[in-house]
């Protein structure tokens, strides 16, 4: 009666519904999924349960169906069971169904095999068809809505997905950070998403073979589907995302089933009104969260001992390369001496992070360092009508220069002078104020060009330092240059026609750091102007960064990983081009937490500081942390030659400084902060 009153109430108000609705049809018992009155998604009209009985052609063959032919409810869960004549054989299937809120149904589904002889080469299925047409598709970590910035690069190295009829991208369960695939329907201003519980498969041919997850597009209508090991994508079966510019085959991906063999999956289907174009990924992020609950910091090593560690490996990056040279290293010094801003060198970074941290870290050694360090970097060359500069310097030389490093370069020390403008008896900023003004110069002229049109979200880095810088140097002109590049990334970005790409240097398409660009700048510019927008912008950056954040700990085969019981809570997975996890996390935890604080959303707060505790797991009795962590069957490093073999593996030689220089910066922006994840 509540409800119907409710909604008696809303008609006169003239406002639709937005009930989203799970209904179990009287006569023929299949379920089905509403939202504002209009089904969505239905069961296919082959059957709700499906079994592929052979395998030919590198994929699943001689479909078998059934629908259920009972129904009994047991509390809150409404079960349907029905069975299959395969080979002679009975397949005992059972769906229970249970509404955890409105919108979100869970369900464990159960196949049983009652034939007296093994039944061999099969796959079981999950399958839910949800209508309209060329619906776009976000997979956390691998697909945002098609990967169209990354397809004009090269769509051969990414999973390129559009919606068309026969377009299909289905992966691994434990390549997923969040285990869910979401289809966007912008003209039934709705979305919905699929979420699994990640399992390996008992019966399967393959010694690591887990369940797959993603989606198939027909006409006028998508799958989600879910199978008992079949991957494939960019129209291949049969195939992983397995090397940086090339897939590899991943066949033969079925299982035997004995007598008496039973096989359960648990998933989720969640369907739920939309209020604008891009926004459907966003509330799938969150009952994730609500899901795995990824928030125990307190299993990983306290933030003092991080500090103290990292800082530790940061002086032995010292070097002097004569004449005034003298800073962080971002190889080993043994293999190689150069001094880098920005990307992987972060040279620039523990000038401004050690000032702040020198309280917990009671070092004399560290006001020399920052004041030379960045008294040196200071003297790379600026272009002053681009604001450019070189980035790197090899004892020789300076040379390189890229829009990431630059801004995260600026970034670093418009910071560090800010941090040690509260201290003006210690550090002498003249020199790191010249270079910060030279460059902001240059930047600001070359944005406010009518010229200006920057080829992916990278430029976004350039926000953060000329707001500070702005403030800093009270100049109008660098926050109007940082307020035109806001408003143009907003433009491109907001409805996922694009989505925010192009941040790091060795992918070419859509990327965590090209989302962090973005959330850096729109969350600065909100905390400079106050306004609602930049706030709604900023969550819809962080939520994309946020798809990128592993919630589970994944199981790991015999290997480097399973060797120290690692946990993968809280780790990034790098891009769909690049399929590791890394650290990279740390450096935006701080802000995902200044976030939680904004929308009063603790389980943010909570993430954060798993987030930054968690990426300390593997740092070594010399401080030192390799960048490549292999959860899936992806590589980059090594031998690479056996697909079977990847997975749990980790590149532990690739020890460039911003491993390191990343929670140095985090950490003192969490201290600036007051707070101690």
């Amino acid at each position: 009666m509540k409800r119907q009153f409710l909604l008696f109430v809303m008609a006169l108000c003239g406002v639709l519904p937005t009930f989203a609705q799970f209904t179990i049809d009287k006569s023929t018992l299949c379920p089905s999924f509403a939202v504002n009155g209009k089904t969505m998604i239905t069961t296919p009209a082959e059957g709700l349960w499906g079994v592929a009985t052979s395998w030919q052609d590198d994929w699943m063959s001689d479909w078998v169906y059934a629908s259920p032919q009972r129904q009994e409810q047991s509390g809150d869960w409404t079960i349907l069971s029905g069975e299959m004549v395969i080979d002679g054989g009975v397949m005992f299937v059972r769906d229970s169904y249970r509404q955890i809120k409105e919108g979100l149904v869970q369900c464990r589904r159960r196949y049983e095999w009652r034939g007296e002889q093994t039944l061999e080469g099969v796959n079981l299925s999950v399958r839910w068809r949800m209508q309209g047409e060329e619906m776009q598709s976000f997979i956390p970590g691998v697909l945002y809505y098609g990967n169209k910035n990354g397809a004009k690069v090269n769509p051969n190295i990414i999973p390129v997905y559009n919606g068309q009829a026969g377009e299909f991208a289905i992966f691994e369960d434990h390549r997923y950070p969040i285990p869910f695939v979401m289809l966007e329907n912008v003209e039934s201003e709705c979305a919905a998403s699929l979420h699994t519980t990640p399992s390996p498969v008992r019966g399967a041919v393959l010694a690591d073979q887990w369940w797959s997850m993603g989606v198939e597009a027909g006409d006028g209508y998508t799958d989600f589907v879910l199978y008992t090991g079949p991957i494939g994508y960019n129209g291949k079966y049969s195939v992983a995302k397995a090397l940086q510019h090339t897939p590899m085959t991943y066949g033969n991906t079925y299982i035997n089933m004995e007598p008496g063999r039973i096989v359960e999956k648990e998933f989720y289907i969640e369907l739920y009104p939309i209020q604008a174009e891009g926004t459907g990924f966003q509330r799938p992020i969150y009952t994730a969260l609500d899901i795995y609950k990824p928030y125990d910091a307190n299993s990983f090593t306290d933030f003092q001992t991080i500090v103290e560690e990292k800082y530790r490996f940061a002086k032995n990056r010292w070097i002097d390369l004569g004449n005034g040279a003298v800073g962080f290293d971002m190889y080993e010094p043994t293999l190689r001496k150069e001094i880098v801003m920005g990307w992987c060198g972060q040279a620039a970074s523990p000038g401004y992070a050690l000032q702040v941290l020198s309280g917990r870290l009671d070092d004399v050694a560290i006001t020399p360092m920052v004041q030379q360090s960045l008294d040196f970097l200071s003297t790379y060359p600026v272009d002053e009508a681009t604001g450019m500069f070189k980035l790197r310097y090899n004892g020789s030389v300076y040379h390189g220069s890229d829009h990431v490093s630059c801004g995260q370069g600026m970034y670093n020390i418009a910071k560090a002078i800010t941090a040690a403008r509260k201290n003006r008896k210690v550090y002498d900023t003249s020199k790191w104020e010249a270079f910060l003004r030279k460059a902001c110069d240059g930047q600001a002229h070359r944005i406010l060009s009518d010229e200006w049109s920057p080829r992916s979200t990278a430029e976004a880095f350039y926000v953060a330092p000329l707001i500070i810088a702005s403030k800093l140097f009270k100049n109008k002109q660098y926050f109007a240059a940082a307020e035109k590049v806001s408003k143009l990334y907003a433009d491109r970005h907001l409805k996922m026609n694009g989505c925010y790409w192009g941040g790091t240097l060795d992918a070419t398409c859509e990327d965590k750091e090209g989302a962090w660009a973005a959330f850096q700048a729109f969350i600065h510019m909100y905390e400079y102007t106050k306004q609602p927008q930049y706030l709604d912008w900023a969550k819809h950056a962080m939520d994309v960064c946020l798809s990128y954040v592993v919630v589970w700990d994944i199981p790991l085969p015999a290997g480097r990983l399973a060797d120290y019981n690692f946990r993968s809570t809280g780790w990034t997975v790098v891009s769909p081009q690049n399929q590791h996890i890394d650290v990279y996390g740390v450096l935006f935890a701080p802000e995902v937490y200044r976030m939680g604080e904004y929308l009063k959303d603790e389980r943010l707060c909570d993430l954060a500081k798993v987030m930054y505790r968690t990426c300390f797991q593997l740092t070594n009795a010399y401080g030192s942390q390799g960048e490549q962590l292999q959860q899936t069957n992806f590589a980059q490093h090594g031998d690479m030659s056996n697909v079977y073999k990847l997975r749990g593996g980790y590149s532990e030689g690739w020890t460039v400084f911003w491993i390191t220089a990343h929670f140095l910066n985090a950490a003192a922006r969490f201290e600036e902060m007051g707070v101690e994840p």
